[in-house]
């Protein structure tokens, strides 16, 4: 029998037992923080209730996660039971350390068995929307819409979609997942890849300004040189003037232009 059954009312020596893990509790809770006896008090209290934490993980156990990760989980959490218990609060040890321990198991689905990480308000909207649904369909006899959720949970229709929308997160689908009838065709084949053209056309939308800033000389070298391909002795030919001319009208004229692409 372990403390944890014992914390809830059995037999004289599972009494005994729960009365010994809660007297190492309170020893070391009457013991200032610097005291040379405190640690080793405490590492026998966390043992002591180690079967409480071993309990409560045992409760979540058979959904997806590993029984040693959710001991773990749960002795953590016992851990922090024993460093932040107080016993002049009025409560003894195990009616403090249940929920802070279930809390802690909580927390560790809440945060590790969502597929992408997405913020912790969209993850707690996540599990609110769940809850109202099932509560209005019940009651409304039909379906929750969007705005019936909101209503119940007192939030705006643009945070349940959000939140419906972080949701989509909770499960991942490989991208070797077949998506033709005869599964040649898998689902990593189907996404697309970066598109250049939509930043070039997002570029030559800004130049447009940019070039209407330089004079008409500087406005056909660059056009010139840059949309007719042509060299800066071809130019220089085109336009009367030297080489070396052109060369520095067309280092005015780009230096013209990236203060003006940076300034916009």
């Amino acid at each position: 029998m372990t403390v944890a059954t014992a914390a809830a009312g059995t037999g004289p020596a599972e009494r005994a037992e729960t009365d010994t893990a809660s007297e190492l509790i309170t020893a070391m809770a009457a013991l200032p923080a610097g005291h040379p006896s405190r640690a080793a008090l405490r590492d026998d209290a966390i043992e002591a209730w180690l079967p409480l934490a071993r309990h409560l993980a045992q409760r979540y156990a058979g959904r997806g996660e590993p029984a040693d990760d959710l001991f773990q989980v749960a002795t953590i959490g016992l851990i922090k039971a024993v460093d932040r218990f107080e016993a002049d609060r009025g409560v003894d040890f195990a009616g403090y350390a249940i929920p802070t321990i279930v809390g802690e198991i909580k927390r560790h689905f809440r945060d590790r068995t969502w597929s992408i990480r997405v913020p912790r308000r969209l993850q707690e909207m996540r599990l609110a929307i769940t809850s109202a649904n099932a509560a209005l369909s019940h009651t409304l006899g039909r379906a929750a819409t969007v705005a019936d959720i909101a209503e119940h949970l007192g939030v705006t229709e643009e945070e349940v979609l959000e939140g419906l929308e972080g949701a989509r997160a909770y499960n991942a689908t490989s991208l070797s997942t077949p998506v033709s009838a005869d599964g040649t065709t898998e689902l990593g084949e189907t996404l697309g890849g970066e598109d250049r053209e939509f930043e070039a056309a997002e570029f030559r939308i800004a130049l447009g300004p940019a070039l209407a800033t330089l004079d008409e000389r500087e406005r056909r070298i660059v056009h010139l040189r840059f949309y007719g391909n042509l060299t800066q002795s071809q130019i220089a030919e085109q336009i009367g003037v030297s080489q070396m001319h052109v060369s520095r009208l067309l280092t005015k004229a780009l230096a013209k232009l990236r203060a003006q692409m940076h300034d916009g």
